[in-house]
């Protein structure tokens, strides 16, 4: 058995590709419905071929990508990022994302306010 394989499991490319830390985690949104093949859901064992196309969303962030090649192996990420080519309009959305949240950053909370926090906000809803 010489060279790449012909076809993997999509549970096991995306592990591969990099997409997620674990190939459970992989496992999961593959069955949750976060990754797809050709916009379909799938299950984890449905074997993935290069020029598969394949939508993997992670968090707020959403890849469209095309399978260009196959591992059995979690590589580097320089080694992964040879496995799959992503569309054009894909990076534009994700970089518009990231955008927006770094422009608006979300509050860093230490959990409930305090006495004097609450104080503040009231002031700050009247206009104080």
């Amino acid at each position: 058995m010489s060279g790449a394989p012909e076809r993997l499991r999509i549970d096991k490319w995306l592990w591969a590709a990099r997409f997620y830390k674990t190939r459970s985690l992989a496992a999961q949104a593959v069955e949750s419905g976060r990754a797809r093949l050709h916009g379909e859901r799938v299950k984890p064992s449905k074997d993935v071929r290069t020029g598969d196309r394949i939508t993997v969303r992670v968090g707020e962030l959403e890849w469209a990508i095309e399978v260009l090649g196959l591992s059995e192996r979690r590589g580097p990420a320089i080694e992964a990022a040879t496995l799959y080519v992503e569309g054009d309009d894909s990076r534009a959305r994700r970089e518009l994302m990231l955008a927006m949240r770094k422009a608006d950053p979300q509050p860093v909370t230490d959990g409930r306010p305090t006495k004097r926090d609450r104080r503040r906000l009231e002031q700050f809803r009247r206009g104080d």
